[in-house]
């Protein structure tokens, strides 16, 4: 006569099950990675000029207006890309072009250790402003504080002349240090900052809407 042993105790259950749990876990994980994969990649400016929504624009976004705006939907804020506006002086920026941009702009921002105060995508410090959706700032609109303080005629102006020479624009008792940002790289940082704040990040940061002014970038 055998002693039956409960299923719990059996080794061979363990094993099975074990192996059951690995199997549906690694075909989950290729499914996220292929899903993920495709949300986050980057549009084209083909898609903008055909008003298709990416999570990721191209970086031809720069061309285009950004705004900030609720989606009773999703429960919280998304970029909106609207008509086309100047950035510079220009609305052509070829697909090279913003791209070669774009990447000064990130080089640029690595390179001055801009995560060392700043949060950018969730990723970085909370000693200065999260810069995730700084491009539609208010503070930096038009007849915003920042344009009046810099002089400028255009919210792209006043931001590089802000980074150029921000000990000549007290803004907060944190104030940012001059590190000698040339005025290519404060172009290419400011095109880094449109094209960051262009993108889909399901609401982050939370609360930015909150701000006068921050929805539909009045």
């Amino acid at each position: 006569m055998t002693d039956n042993v409960s299923v719990w105790l059996d080794n061979r259950f363990w094993q099975r099950s074990a192996a059951w749990v690995t199997g549906f876990s690694s075909i989950l994980l290729i499914w996220l990675t292929f899903d993920t994969s495709s949300q986050i990649a980057m549009g084209s400016d083909s898609d903008l000029k055909n008003k298709i929504t990416k999570r990721v624009p191209a970086p031809t976004v720069i061309n285009y207006k950004i705004t900030y705006e609720m989606s009773d939907k999703r429960g919280h804020e998304v970029p909106v890309i609207g008509e086309k506006e100047k950035f510079f002086g220009r609305d052509d920026y070829s697909e090279k072009e913003a791209a070669e941009l774009l990447h000064l702009g990130k080089l640029g921002s690595q390179a001055k250790n801009c995560m060392n105060c700043h949060t950018l995508l969730g990723n970085g410090a909370y000693y200065a402003p999260d810069l995730t959706k700084a491009w539609i700032d208010p503070a930096w609109a038009d007849g915003g504080p920042m344009m009046a303080m810099t002089g400028k005629k255009t919210k792209e102006e006043a931001m590089a002349e802000f980074l150029q020479h921000p000990s000549k624009y007290p803004t907060h008792e944190r104030m940012m240090p001059n590190l000698g940002i040339t005025e290519m790289e404060a172009k290419g940082l400011v095109a880094f900052l449109k094209h960051m704040s262009s993108i889909d990040t399901n609401g982050f940061p939370r609360n930015f809407g909150e701000m006068q002014g921050a929805i539909h970038g009045k």
